[in-house]
C-alpha cells in the first residue's frame, strides 16, 4: 500500500527496477524513506522521473535513506574544465561495480540529470542478485569457492590499452584486491562480483579464468537481468551498488552531458 497519496510504485522491468511517482516535498519529508530503502534493496534500481531536485535537496534526500559519504553533489561529465577526473571516468562505459578496490564498497549512488546528450548516454543496470539466483545450484556452489583479483589498471586498459610507463605507475598506486566471485551478504542473499576491474581468477589457469569471467559477465548482462534508463531532464536514479553492475552507453564527449551524484556509505564488506 502506498504510504502517501503522492507515492506510487511502478515496475520498470521484470527482474530489476521500479519507478516511484511522487513529488519533492514527499521525498524530502522522509515519510517514504524506509519504503524507498526497502524497494532499492529488493529491485536494485529506483527511478524518479522529472523530480528536478536542487543539489541541496538531493543531499538532504540522500541523508534520509542512509549515511551520505560526503555532503556534496559531484559533477559527472566528460568536460575536463568541470570535472578534473574526466579521463578516469571514461571507464564508466564498461560494466562495473564501484569500490572493488576497497573492502567495503559504497551501498548506493543517487544520480540526477542536469544536461543531456542529443544521442546516447543512457545508463544500464544489471541485477547481480538475480543473476546469481538463477545459476544452477551445482555451478553456484563451485563458484562460491573462487576468488577474483581486481585491479584498477585492468579497468583503465579498456580506455587506454597502451599507457605510458608513467601513467601505468599512476594506475598501479591502487593495489590489487582479492574478492569473492560470489558475495554472500549478511542478509543471506548472494550476488556475483564481476565487472571491468576483474583481472583473473586466483589459482586458475589464466585463459580459463578469463573465459569464466567473460561468460559470467555475458550471462549477468542478458536482457532479463538488465534495465536501461532513458534519461530525461530532472530524473533521479538510485541504484544498489552492492547488487548491481552499471555502465553508461556511449555519447559524444563534447555533448555537455552533466549528471550530479551523491553516494551512500557502505555498510558491509565484500566477504
Amino acid at each position: 500500500m502506498p504510504v502517501s497519496e503522492k507515492y506510487e510504485i511502478r515496475d520498470l522491468a521484470p527482474r530489476i527496477g521500479s519507478e516511484i511517482v511522487t513529488d519533492a516535498e514527499t521525498l524530502l519529508s522522509g515519510a517514504c524513506s524506509t519504503q524507498i530503502r526497502a524497494l532499492l534493496e529488493e529491485c536494485g534500481v529506483v527511478a524518479i522521473r522529472g523530480i528536478n531536485l536542487s543539489d541541496d535537496q538531493q543531499i538532504a534526500f540522500t541523508k534520509t535513506i542512509g549515511t551520505i559519504v560526503e555532503e556534496k553533489a559531484f559533477k559527472i561529465t566528460m568536460d575536463p574544465t568541470e570535472n578534473p577526473v574526466a579521463e578516469y571516468i571514461k571507464g564508466a562505459f564498461y560494466w562495473h561495480i564501484d569500490g572493488t578496490m576497497g573492502d567495503v564498497p559504497i551501498f548506493a549512488s543517487l544520480m540526477s540529470s542536469r544536461r543531456l546528450s542529443d544521442t546516447g548516454g543512457q545508463t544500464e543496470f544489471s541485477n547481480t542478485y538475480a543473476a546469481c539466483d538463477d545459476l544452477p545450484d551445482s555451478e553456484k556452489k563451485a563458484l562460491e569457492t573462487l576468488k577474483v583479483v581486481h585491479m584498477f589498471e585492468v579497468s583503465q586498459r579498456y580506455v587506454n590499452p597502451e599507457p605510458s610507463y608513467e601513467l601505468l605507475q599512476t594506475w598501479q598506486q591502487f593495489k590489487p584486491n582479492t574478492l569473492p566471485l560470489v558475495w554472500t551478504h549478511r542478509s543471506g542473499r548472494k550476488s556475483l562480483v564481476l565487472g571491468s576491474t576483474a583481472s583473473h581468477v586466483e589459482g586458475m589457469d589464466l585463459r580459463d579464468g578469463w573465459a569464466l569471467l567473460t561468460r559470467l559477465r555475458d550471462y549477468a548482462t542478458q536482457p532479463r537481468f538488465v534495465y536501461r534508463h532513458e534519461w530525461t531532464l530532472g530524473d533521479l536514479v538510485i541504484w544498489d551498488n552492492t547488487g548491481t553492475m552499471h555502465r553508461a552507453l556511449p555519447y559524444a564527449m563534447d555533448s555537455g552531458r552533466m549528471m550530479h551524484r551523491t553516494t551512500l556509505a557502505g555498510e558491509e564488506p565484500f566477504a
